[in-house]
């Protein structure tokens, strides 16, 4: 049970629904914090909607994600946008971040790989990205795409996050790791704290 839910708080807000179109996109997405990790995930885009489906199941989410885009010229368009509009749901469902423990930190290893994801809620966006791919594509799927997609993410959901990995050999296992460990560290970040007085910062604002 999450921790939001163990102390008894109200979790009926920290939930948003995001609408984007665009002449390249069209995305729907609904978001809640305090799920069960029930992913309802329709991108056109196979590889992207097993990554997202890993999200909310490890991170406890309930995410459903409904995309369609320009994929007949190029698969970034819908990549990136659905990682902007799940910032924005973050973002939203955050609120005033009242209670979040602000800071989530996983290592999560699958097989020969080892990834890395550190979060701060800070509302201060910035990417770190170092993972090297031993090569780019999984059948038609140009893995480089991610790093525009967590640009995105980071930069609406207004987070500071940080992507290492030490090692690895598969593709495949490199991004199921990260996005395994981008789970787990959000599920810790954004779950509540029955010690935290309003915000987690000396300024009183996140």
């Amino acid at each position: 049970m999450r921790a939001a839910r163990a102390r008894g708080r109200s979790t009926a807000s920290r939930r948003a629904t995001i609408r984007r179109n665009t002449t390249e996109t069209e995305v729907r997405l609904d978001l809640s914090l305090d799920g069960t990790g029930q992913g309802r995930i329709k991108t056109t885009i196979p590889f992207l909607d097993h990554m997202l489906a890993l999200l909310a199941k490890h991170g406890f989410f309930d995410l459903t994600v409904q995309a369609r885009g320009d994929t007949e010229i190029d698969d970034h368009h819908t990549v990136e946008d659905v990682g902007i509009v799940l910032g924005d749901a973050l973002k939203q469902a955050l609120g005033k971040k009242e209670g979040v423990r602000r800071f989530g930190w996983a290592s999560v290893p699958l097989d020969e790989t080892l990834a890395q994801v550190t979060v701060d809620l800070s509302g201060r966006p910035y990417l770190v990205y170092h993972v090297d791919l031993p090569q780019r594509r999984i059948k038609t799927f140009d893995l480089g795409l991610f790093e525009d997609f967590f640009q995105a993410f980071s930069t609406h959901a207004a987070l500071n996050l940080h992507i290492n990995v030490l090692y690895g050999r598969n593709p495949h296992h490199i991004m199921e790791a990260v996005f395994k460990a981008l789970a787990k560290a959000l599920d810790q970040a954004t779950s509540l704290d029955g010690r935290v007085a309003g915000v987690l910062s000396t300024k009183g604002a996140l």
